[in-house]
């Protein structure tokens, strides 16, 4: 009787251990090396008093295009209606010390995690902003950016393509007798979009 209890504690014993090991852990985690990450930047420097007088950036990861992508009706089906994060890893996102004005909507002085939206039709680019502090409380990655509330948009434009890049490239340029006027171009693969910024600087 007692070694028949013996074997069939251990043979239960043997059983919970190997169910144990197979049980996969709740909370895993990724990353922890460098990413392929970008800035662009602009900054305004004021010569009389040679201090800076302003900046503003967006911070990015860069995802590669891929061939898939080509397929209209596939690239239709992962943006038309959507909101597309707009990089890799960490959120997209822009902060700027000085007042801007983009495609038309004003973006005050802040800091914002930024994604595209495309609208159900297709027809039409925005830009995206969304509140850090919400992002945080919700522990939300930026692959979950369907699930963050926006909290306004800024359009942008269709452009012609310059080339393919094969990673996404987010770049601002300016006129030097008119350093007030950038235009903000992001370009991947086939996709090109443009949009206005009008930077409000004081001396």
């Amino acid at each position: 009787m007692k070694t028949s209890t013996i074997l069939t504690a251990g043979i239960v014993l043997l059983a919970t251990a190997a169910q144990a090991q197979q049980a996969k852990p709740t909370i895993v985690a990724e990353g922890g090396g460098p990413d392929d990450y970008a800035s662009a930047r602009v900054l305004y420097w004021n010569e009389k008093t040679n201090s800076a007088a302003g900046q503003f950036a967006i911070n990015y990861g860069r995802p590669v295009w891929k061939q898939v992508y080509e397929d209209p009706a596939k690239f239709d089906s992962m943006t038309k209606g959507k909101v597309w994060r707009m990089g890799s890893n960490f959120w997209t996102n822009l902060e700027t010390q000085l007042p801007l004005t983009i495609g038309g909507k004003s973006v005050p002085v802040g800091y914002y995690y930024v994604g595209m939206h495309r609208s159900a039709d297709g027809s039409q680019w925005s830009l995206a902003f969304i509140d850090p502090a919400e992002v945080r409380r919700a522990h939300l990655d930026a692959f979950e950016i369907q699930k963050a509330n926006v909290k306004f948009e800024a359009p942008m434009s269709l452009a012609k393509a310059e080339g393919k890049p094969e990673k996404l490239t987010i770049t601002f340029s300016y006129p030097k007798d008119d350093v007030n006027n950038v235009t903000l171009r992001v370009a991947w693969g086939n996709l090109a979009l443009t949009a206005p910024v009008k930077v409000t600087v004081s001396e």
